[in-house]
Parts: structure tokens; C-alpha cells; sequence
């Protein structure tokens, strides 16, 4: 589903009134919308073309704090400015804000007018130029979990985060009675995306009190991270609009199943997917095979791209249905890597590590370097594992800790080969300040512990 304005049908709609705002949007390391709202009048008249943003947007922490130890931008260097070039192939409505367009923006570097590399959606864009020369378009599907709570995102703020409270009461895994009093959320979180030219297929309960899941079909690669942004956009701005928050924090407590983000993956070649062979075992393609090799040899590289958070590892249980092992397994939910629709011309196979707090470009980009690595490299893949994979000493672990997921990344000779010493860097340091941002607060925890008995 391609997105559903055109330039000339924008400027029908600013000039019946249809439309006055036009959202004009980058992608930030975390995974959000920045930008600026433009009169739609100006934005016909000139911003179209390009408008800029400060190069900070790029290098802040979550809370928008400037950290220093990035090359590319930092008070030294006067914290210039970038530019942003709408992509206008990504010019859509957003139906739940009254009046609105958006577009996504590419950036630029205002000097040299090239490509900022570190950018997320340059990123995964590098891969998938990567990928088309080898002949190869990728085709990606997102899940996104969440939660939604009782109480609006003001309320819980100002009540400091505390005694938070979910908008059920038991696990609603599947459960149309308990999803149907969601409606009010749920409802407009479809019509209103698929109005937006995003093509959710179907939500559901999760496995968890007040957890949702949002499917959206299948695209390449970049309009699966671009669709999988706006679907999260879109949901924070109507549960709110409904009183409520969305959380897609990873773990949000410790008692609860956690939140995650699965990536479903095939290559293709024209129409057909290059992942299917149908004389092959299982109609796994050596293509296919080799692709997924290189998933399970790199995953400890590009673990920071989908767990990018020190709450990103609370995640990683057993017994949870998120993974703690790095194998692939036949439809096996407690493996990293589950193959998905064996047999049929549909296979592909789905990353069941990234949690919900992953930024889709990152996540998608460090997939496809991986995977097309296995191909270059012709590598072969091990057998699929059977059972419980929770409780397999022999079978290696994802890492355990951002700190240790940070030194694989830095580590890199895939990474650093296949998106540049600048990128690896720059998202290297992203997640130091995430560590050292932690390691500097004491937490309820050790107060409840060390107060009095210590």
C-alpha cells in the first residue's frame, strides 16, 4: 500500500481547506519522529524542497541531553545544522491529527551534500543498495507489541511512574471479550493507519495484562521500518487522544512478559522470493540457508541494534517467550530464530530478538548486513535445533547486558565493514551513554535492599 498523497493532490486538499499542517519528520537513533509542522502553504511553496534541523537531533540521548564523545556533532563543533530533504514517496495523511499531513525526510550534510551515514534511515537504506546489487530486494514485516494503561501519559507522570496500571485486568492473550473494551484505542489504531496508507492486517491481545499486538503486511524493507514508525506514532497520539498511555518500553515490570518487536525477513528476487526452493529440504534455498547462518554468526554484533537499552535485557528470560539462545528452530517460539511457513512458497524466517523499544531502521539495516554477509561468504548452516532451547547449555547465548553487547558491536569487523567505522562508532557511543547514564543513578532497588540493613 503505497502512501496516499501525492504532491498534487496535497495542494488540492491546501487549497479546498482539506489539509493546513504538513508534518515534516526525521527519524532520530531512538526511533522517533523530530521535526517541525509547516503551514501547508509554505510547505508547497518551499519546504518541499528541503528545511533543516540542528545536527544535535542525532546525537541526544533519550531525554535530549547532548552527550559529548561523538565526532559528528558536539559543542566544539558549534552543534550545526543538517538538512532535511522530504522524501516525497512517503508523503501520507495522518488522519488522527486534524488537518495533517506528514513526510519523512532524508538527511543531508549542509556542507557537502551528501548522505549523513549514521542516520537511521540512511542506514538501512546503505543496506538495501547493498542488497540490490546482488540482486536482491528485501521484504520485511514487523510485529509491534505494546501496553496500554488506564491512566493517561500526564497522570502517570506527575504520579512519578508509580503504581502503574494496565487497561486489563488478566492476560488477554487472543481474547476477543477482554480486547473487545479496547475497542475505543484499538478501532481507530486500524482504520486510521490503513487511512494513512499503512497496511495493518489485524490487532490482537498479548500475552500479558493490557499487552496488544499491531501486524502490518509485509514490504521491503524500508517501507516496513517506515510503516512500523508511523504505526507507532500513530498509537502513542490515539491512546492519548482516549485518555490512555502506550508504553513500548521492553520490560516495563519486572513480573510481566515483556514486550517485542519480531522482524520477519525473505529475500526476493523480481516476485518471487528467493528464500523458496521447492525441491529443497524444508524449501529452504541455499540462499535462504546461507543468509540465515550469517543471522546466527553475527547476532552477538548487531545485538545493540535490536536491544538498544539496558531495560532492552530485562527481556531476556526463560520461560517468556522471548529468546536467551542463538540458534534457528522449525515454528519454535523459544529460539532466536523461528522459520516461519515451511514448506510453501511464504517461508521466511523471523528474528525473535529485537524488543519493542528497537528502532526499526537500526534493527532491519544490522538483519540484512548480517544476513547478505552469509551469502557473500557462502557460509552453511548448522541444523535446526528441537526442543526447549531455554535449557541448552551447548547452544550459545544472546548477550546478557548492554555492557556486553556494546564491546561485540565495537568489536565488529562485519559491521564495521559493511556500514562504516563512522556508523559503528557513533552507535557505539550511543549506547555508553545509555550505560553510563544508568550507572549513575541509585535506584529504588538498592534503596529497598541496602537503607536500613546494609
Amino acid at each position: 500500500m503505497p502512501a496516499n498523497l501525492t504532491f498534487d493532490t496535497l495542494k488540492k486538499a491546501a487549497k479546498s481547506g482539506e489539509i493546513d499542517t504538513v508534518l515534516v519528520c526525521l527519524v532520530d537513533m531512538q526511533g522517533r519522529l523530530m521535526g517541525k509542522r509547516f503551514h501547508v502553504s509554505n510547505f508547497i511553496e518551499s519546504a518541499h524542497e528541503e528545511t533543516h534541523c540542528c545536527d544535535y537531533l542525532l546525537a541526544t540521548d533519550i531525554e535530549m541531553a547532548t552527550p559529548d564523545g561523538y565526532a559528528s556533532s558536539s559543542w566544539e563543533k558549534g552543534y550545526g545544522d543538517y538538512v532535511m530533504k522530504p522524501d516525497l514517496g512517503t508523503l501520507r495523511r495522518m488522519p488522527w491529527l486534524e488537518g495533517t499531513a506528514m513526510v519523512l525526510c532524508d538527511i543531508i550534510d549542509h556542507h557537502t551534500h551528501a548522505p549523513v551515514a549514521h542516520a537511521p534511515r540512511q542506514i538501512l537504506k546503505a543496506q538495501m543498495a547493498r542488497a540490490k546489487a546482488m540482486g536482491f530486494t528485501p521484504m520485511m514485516a514487523t510485529e509491534l507489541e505494546f501496553f496500554l494503561f488506564r491512566q493517561s501519559f500526564d497522570d502517570i507522570r506527575r504520579a512519578g511512574y508509580r503504581e502503574l496500571e494496565p487497561i486489563s485486568g488478566y492476560n488477554e492473550d487472543y481474547n476477543i471479550l477482554q480486547t473487545s473494551r479496547e475497542e475505543h484505542v484499538m478501532r481507530p489504531v486500524r482504520n486510521l493507519l490503513v487511512a494513512a496508507g499503512v497496511p495493518v492486517e489485524n490487532s490482537k491481545g498479548e500475552a500479558e495484562t493490557g499487552q496488544e499486538e499491531l501486524n502490518i503486511r509485509y514490504g521491503n524493507g524500508l517501507s516496513a521500518a517506515d510503516h512500523h514508525t508511523i504505526a507507532k506514532q500513530a498509537v502513542k497520539d490515539i491512546a492519548n487522544s482516549q485518555g490512555h498511555a502506550a508504553s513500548f518500553m521492553s520490560k516495563w515490570h519486572h513480573a510481566k512478559v515483556g514486550s517485542a518487536a519480531h522482524i520477519h525477513q525473505s529475500l526476493f528476487k523480481g516476485k518471487t522470493n528467493a528464500f523458496y526452493s521447492a525441491k529443497a529440504d524444508l524449501a529452504m534455498s541455499d540462499t535462504m540457508r546461507a543468509y540465515v547462518a550469517g543471522l546466527l554468526k553475527y547476532t552477538p554484533d548487531m545485538t545493540v541494534f535490536m536491544a538498544p537499552y539496558i531495560n532492552s535485557y530485562k527481556r531476556f528470560l526463560p520461560g517468556t517467550f522471548a529468546p536467551t539462545k542463538i540458534a534457528w528452530s522449525i515454528d519454535n517460539r523459544t529460539a532466536g530464530y523461528r522459520l516461519v511457513g515451511d514448506g510453501t512458497k511464504g517461508v521466511r524466517i523471523e528474528c525473535r530478538i529485537p524488543g519493542s523499544d528497537m528502532n526499526p531502521y537500526l534493527a532491519c539495516a544490522a538483519q540484512l548486513a548480517a544476513g547478505l554477509q552469509g551469502i557473500e561468504d557462502g557460509l552453511k548452516l548448522a541444523a535446526a535445533v528441537k526442543g526447549d532451547l531455554y535449557g541448552m547449555a551447548r547452544i550459545a547465548e544472546i548477550p546478557h547486558t548492554l555492557r556486553d553487547a556494546t564491546e561485540k558491536l565495537r568489536k565488529s569487523k562485519m559491521l564495521r565493514a559493511t556500514m562504516g567505522d563512522d556508523v559503528v562508532d557513533h552507535y557505539t557511543r550511543a549506547a555508553e551513554v545509555e550505560q553510563e547514564a544508568f550507572d549513575a543513578v541509585v535506584t529504588d532497588h538498592e534503596i529497598r535492599r541496602g537503607f536500613e540493613r546494609a
